[in-house]
């Protein structure tokens, strides 16, 4: 069966994709692979600890591996790093990546293309399915999450009470970002807690999970 390696966040879009290529016998799971920013040791973007990285992958119940790029890291190194570390899985027999994109045509563009420099193929299990609907799925299906950015240029710090019409319901643009720690890929839910708030750049809200 081929090999696929699963672009792994640690959020909501990430849990149900990889859900989905779960429920696919065609395919064998061969890891989980993160991108990191250094120094701060959390995963880029969602601002979450290494530590928790580390205690989903173990609850999943597959290996991790972790790409390190700069605080400020342009698409020169991250293209470098990435496509280090996907030509050594080549080599072990991985033919495709899975990503959790959703529709953001563009980025699975830049996905697909740097893949192809290496002959390997970009899997996208929940491409063009109506947000709305994968979040209630993800919500029905018994996955929990906590909220760990948000973008002020799109939602403010009480947006889950009213979420506004513009904003996409998995925040797909970029609006908000999230932490799974339950749901059908865990072999057993993970004990967090909600840390400190603080505001970076004058824009990002960032909640410490712990």
């Amino acid at each position: 069966m081929p090999k696929i390696l699963f672009a792994w966040s640690g959020g909501k879009d990430s849990a149900i994709a990889l859900w989905e290529i779960m429920k696919k016998p065609e395919y064998t799971l061969t890891a989980l692979l993160t991108t990191m920013t250094e120094n701060y040791d959390r995963i880029s973007m969602h601002g979450v600890r290494n530590s928790l990285l580390e205690k989903q992958a173990n609850s999943i119940g597959l290996p991790l591996t972790k790409v390190y790029i700069s605080k400020k890291s342009s698409n020169e190194e991250y293209e470098s790093k990435m496509k280090e570390k996907l030509v050594y899985y080549k080599s072990t027999g991985v033919t495709s990546v899975a990503f959790g994109d959703i529709f953001l045509e563009d980025l699975r563009k830049y996905r697909e293309n740097n893949l192809s420099q290496i002959q390997i193929d970009a899997v996208f299990p929940i491409w063009k399915r109506n947000t709305l609907e994968l979040a209630n799925c993800f919500i029905e299906n018994g996955f929990k999450a906590i909220v760990t950015c948000i973008d002020t240029n799109h939602l403010d710090k009480s947006f889950l009470s009213d979420l506004p019409a513009k904003v996409d319901p998995c925040g797909e643009n970029g609006e908000f970002h999230t932490f799974v720690y339950n749901g059908p890929i865990f072999k057993y839910p993970l004990t967090v807690k909600k840390g400190k708030v603080v505001l970076r750049e004058k824009r990002f809200y960032f909640c410490d999970i712990i």
